[in-house]
């Protein structure tokens, strides 16, 4: 079905905003049976950036149907290793994490965010009960029994749930009047990817930095993503090198244990920030991805917690539905904000912390980092229990994230 222009369409939930955590919970709630519209929003040149999915995220993409599609396109990452690169007189040793060592054969799959999002959208192309409009939403009006999504184009959605994944600039967090706060650091993120000369054998490798971490992660073949987080300065400073001098300095910064590098044209430049939402709902709106939270590169955060944000809504919905509530009730609403406060709350704790004590030249501050590090590397019971709870949080495992259907 696909509206015409000035048509006004009824469904059980809208989803406002088509990159992947919006792509993400569309197919999820649609898969729960409930009428959905995703307004996607006009198509815009996709980036170089990748994501490292968390097998938990792999488990609710195979679920969905999505995975079989996508992982062709990815790398598993088998080991993890922190590296202190800071110089500093209290240096910390380095630390190596096995995903065997919890019982995994990876912690997850990096992908490049153009596979993962075209795998999504050809699945969300075969859901009946799915309908993908690929218009910008310019209004989003929240009334009592409901909340009208107006199009750029004159369309007009009107459903009993909004999920606003519509980015920093939410009109949906707008409309529920919910406000954020939020930091920013004296940092910007380069993004890029390798050719390398030499094979990367499913390791990431995370270099700490006083500027930031200079983090490698695995892609197929012999390539490698980057995310090489540095001052302003140095970024443009980097920003500004020729192929040959940027290909030197980045096999530098990574000790050449992938030996020669080329460093693939499209590079993309971020300030880091963090801005959370006061609230993850509000009214008939519910928040997903960086309309609710929005975290530095650092740790693999962003996007996992954006799906499990997508997967907790759609077990809720999926829980109404079999209820025969209200699917955009405050039974829903107020679940889901009680649901995603104490995961969202404790991901950005930690990122900010470990990004912190990079930038830190307190001696103290950089002593208990090293002992922290140190600890990992020798307790072998704090390290799982690191592990698994990075992989996958207690506080928050949606039954996708387990691999379990919703209906």
């Amino acid at each position: 079905m696909t509206p015409t222009t000035g048509e006004t369409v009824s469904c059980d939930v809208v989803v406002v905003g088509g990159g992947p955590a919006g792509l993400m919970a569309a197919v999820a709630i649609a898969s729960t049976g409930a009428a959905t519209v995703l307004v996607a929003g006009r198509p815009v040149p996709r980036d170089n950036r990748t994501t490292a999915l968390l097998v938990g995220s792999v488990d609710a993409l195979t679920a969905l149907g999505v995975w079989e599609a996508c992982r062709g396109a990815a790398a598993p990452l088998r080991a993890m290793r922190i590296v202190d690169d800071t110089g500093r007189l209290w240096r910390a040793p380095e630390v190596r994490f096995e995903a065997t060592e919890i019982g995994l054969d990876a912690f997850g799959w990096n992908i490049a965010n153009r596979d993962l999002v075209a795998a999504l959208e050809a699945r969300a192309a075969t859901l009946s009960n799915l309908t993908v409009m690929a218009e910008n939403a310019s209004t989003v009006a929240i009334g009592a029994t409901g909340v009208t999504v107006g199009c750029a184009d004159g369309r007009k959605i009107v459903a009993k749930l909004a999920v606003g994944s519509d980015g920093r600039r939410s009109l949906c967090r707008e409309a529920a009047g919910i406000a954020t706060r939020g930091w920013t650091y004296p940092q910007t993120a380069l993004t890029f990817n390798l050719g390398i000369s030499r094979d990367h054998h499913d390791i990431s490798t995370e270099f700490h930095s006083a500027e930031g971490p200079f983090t490698v992660v695995p892609l197929p073949g012999r390539r490698v993503s980057v995310v090489c987080v540095v001052a302003p300065a140095e970024a443009d400073r980097l920003q500004a090198l020729t192929p040959e001098a940027m290909n030197a300095e980045v096999e530098r910064r990574s000790h050449s244990i992938l030996g020669p590098v080329t460093v693939e044209p499209g590079r993309g430049a971020f300030p880091l920030s963090v801005e959370t939402a006061r609230r993850f709902a509000g009214g008939r709106v519910v928040l997903v991805g960086d309309a609710a939270h929005v975290v530095p590169p650092i740790g693999a955060q962003g996007l996992n917690l954006g799906f499990r944000d997508a997967a907790t809504v759609a077990e809720l919905i999926a829980d109404a539905r079999r209820e025969g509530t209200d699917p955009g009730g405050p039974t829903v609403t107020d679940e889901y904000d009680r649901r995603r406060r104490a995961d969202v709350a404790s991901r950005t704790l930690a990122v900010d912390l470990l990004n912190r004590s990079l930038l830190s030249d307190l001696l103290p501050v950089q002593g208990v980092r090293g002992v922290g590090l140190w600890m990992l590397g020798r307790l072998g019971p704090l390290r799982r229990a690191v592990m698994r709870e990075g992989v996958a949080p207690a506080l928050a495992e949606p039954k996708l994230l387990r691999g379990e259907p919703l209906s």
